[in-house]
């Protein structure tokens, strides 16, 4: 089983704490409030949520967990990071369960088997990688019974991006699929700069131009490290609506220094 890497640092490290903390993310300031009920409407195909410690980020994820919890369960969560630590050339799966202080969140076998004849299987470069793993106690919190398929992007290119969705439609194909783009936007810039930067992508994201994201990103030289996680969701929901897109920065949820700021958007794709 792949065990926890960033558990008593981005997120508590014991099952209770850990709960408070996302029952807090939900009420925060920044927050949504707590999902109303469990829903089955099954409308939500995708979503972006930042990948921060909760105290930075989590209120902000969770307005996509309460969106995703009152929409209802799917067969499976595909949750797409990218890979932080260099461990991985292009994309790069894990079948092992994932281990979390609320308890172990299986993968789901059926899409893992097939995706493991398209892209490796490692769980070793999905050991020390937090943009995958902090996503997974939300998804247990609002869905105790969740599957998972975790994969991380080495390669953030364009035609990265359309290969790996090309593989996951075909390997999701017949199953009820969230997709989800785990990433951060602008990088410890002064707060304003930030805020420009980050609106020129989630206009992008509005847009649904996933194409139109690659180029904002590498002709403003913005420092979002999630973008193909991002793009790859986009193309896989093709025809869907962005809706609740959501921007806030560290600033915003720790009050503290906002000379250097770390950006954060979330969204949801929806039929």
């Amino acid at each position: 089983m792949r065990q926890p890497a960033v558990a008593g640092r981005f997120y508590p490290a014991s099952p209770e704490g850990l709960r408070d903390a996302i029952e807090s993310c939900f009420m925060d300031g920044l927050g949504p409030g707590l999902p109303e009920g469990r829903g089955s409407s099954r409308r939500v195909r995708g979503a972006m949520v930042p990948h921060a410690g909760y105290m930075a980020s989590g209120a902000n994820a969770a307005h996509v967990y309460r969106r995703l919890a009152e929409d209802g369960g799917p067969d499976a969560y595909v949750i797409i990071g990218p890979d932080h630590h260099g461990t991985c050339a292009g994309s790069v799966l894990c079948s092992d369960p994932f281990v979390t202080p609320l308890g172990v969140c299986g993968t789901h076998e059926g899409i893992c088997g097939r995706l493991a004849g398209s892209i490796p299987d490692s769980p070793d470069a999905h050991a020390f990688e937090h943009s995958v793993e902090v996503q997974v106690p939300f998804i247990q919190y609002i869905d105790p019974e969740a599957r998972i398929v975790p994969i991380l992007m080495g390669d953030q290119s364009p035609a990265a991006a359309e290969r790996l969705a090309s593989c996951l439609r075909e390997a999701c194909e017949g199953f009820d699929v969230v997709f989800i783009a785990s990433t951060d936007l602008s990088h410890y810039i002064p707060k304003g700069d930030a805020g420009r930067l980050d609106s020129m992508v989630l206009d992008r994201v509005r847009a649904m131009d996933p194409d139109g994201l690659y180029r904002t990103v590498a002709d403003n030289r913005i420092s979002m490290c999630g973008y193909g996680p991002v793009m790859t969701v986009m193309r896989l929901c093709s025809g869907c609506i962005p809706e609740g897109v959501l921007h806030t920065d560290s600033n915003d949820s720790l009050g503290i220094d906002p000379d250097s700021v770390v950006g954060y958007g979330s969204a949801t794709f929806v039929d």
